[in-house]
């Protein structure tokens, strides 16, 4: 990849995960881990300088000071329902240009409800769902099998193996335990049996879809569900015990890929997204493709062995993770006029 013209001083804005973190606790499941803010670090030290701001409640004396020409951002930010919208709105105020989505976009991709909502509007497919405000409420336009998740959460936080239930118990218990532990609504949504994809998706105006992955939960433990749920995504598969459930490039008809390609971008752009996200589908029954949810802060674990979907795709089309950080940058810098 090509240097910048100019050699900028870029702000890596993140929240790190906690170490300490036992296995099978999902709390800071969406913060990035020392290795990965430290790999995202020396991608942009390539080419431009780089102060590192945790977005904790010092952050904005830091950015204040910091006299930055752009920030990274991978914030998840803290608490609330418009969490990952905290940091750009800081960046807004303080004039900072910055990478990724703006708030607006950033708090509605977040609440699963609000963007299945635009997207029904558009006309892109997207499962049927319920909001669940307690554990006593009964289905009203869904039947069984459905699936549980807490309202405003990402990293396959609230996704257990679990999640997928039959009966009106199985419902009451999931949904109060989703409630009770998130301290939030539960999304509870129609079940699709079908196969299931996550798109990597670049750049504004002319938008890049990188090679389509594809979740095959073949190899999962033999009584899991055939979901991308927290135990496939961070317990049992690791990167001394990986599960191979990935095929990237996905092995579909040059019709299908087609069709996710066109909804992708479809829903990329309706949702004003910026930059580069991450969107994941399942099929109906009728074999057509379903958004899940959109992830505008896409995870990025530098290691592949740590399989994180998004620098997958990236190899996939001949882009390494160093090549991947300073694209996202350049992309953005490119929008916000800086080059």
């Amino acid at each position: 990849m090509k240097s910048f013209v100019k050699r900028m001083r870029v702000g890596l804005v993140y929240n790190l995960k906690e170490e300490d973190e036992p296995p099978q606790s999902d709390l800071y499941a969406e913060y990035d881990s020392e290795e990965t803010i430290s790999a995202m670090e020396n991608a942009l030290l390539k080419n431009h300088d780089v102060v590192r701001i945790e977005a904790d409640e010092n952050m904005f004396e830091k950015l204040k000071s910091a006299e930055l020409d752009i920030v990274f951002n991978v914030a998840e930010g803290r608490n609330g329902p418009a969490r990952e919208s905290q940091v750009p709105c800081v960046l807004d105020m303080l004039n900072i240009p910055y990478t990724g989505s703006d708030p607006i976009t950033l708090a509605i991709c977040l609440d699963k409800a609000r963007a299945k909502e635009i997207l029904h509007f558009y006309n892109i497919p997207t499962p049927r769902f319920e909001i669940f405000y307690n554990s006593k409420q009964k289905l009203n336009s869904l039947e069984f099998p459905v699936i549980v998740k807490p309202l405003r959460e990402g990293s396959s936080k609230g996704i257990r193996n679990n999640s997928v239930v039959h009966s009106k118990e199985e419902l009451e218990k999931v949904v109060y335990n989703c409630i009770t532990v998130y301290n939030q609504p539960a999304l509870v949504e129609e079940y699709l049996t079908g196969r299931e994809f996550t798109c990597a998706l670049l750049g504004n105006g002319k938008v890049r879809v990188l090679p389509i992955v594809e979740m095959v939960f073949d190899n999962l433990p033999k009584d899991a569900k055939p979901i991308y749920s927290f135990e496939a995504k961070w317990v049992w598969d690791t990167p001394d015990h990986p599960v191979e459930i990935f095929e990237c490039p996905a092995d579909i008809p040059a019709s299908l890929e087609k069709k996710i390609r066109t909804i992708c971008i479809k829903a990329y752009r309706v949702l004003n997204i910026r930059d580069w996200c991450r969107i994941d589908l399942r099929l109906d029954k009728e074999e057509i493709p379903n958004i899940l949810e959109l992830n505008p802060i896409p995870g990025i674990l530098p290691k592949p062995e740590e399989n994180s979907c998004f620098p997958k795709a990236a190899r996939a089309s001949g882009i390494d993770y160093d090549e991947l950080i300073n694209r996202v940058l350049k992309i953005a810098s490119k929008r916000c006029g800086l080059i």
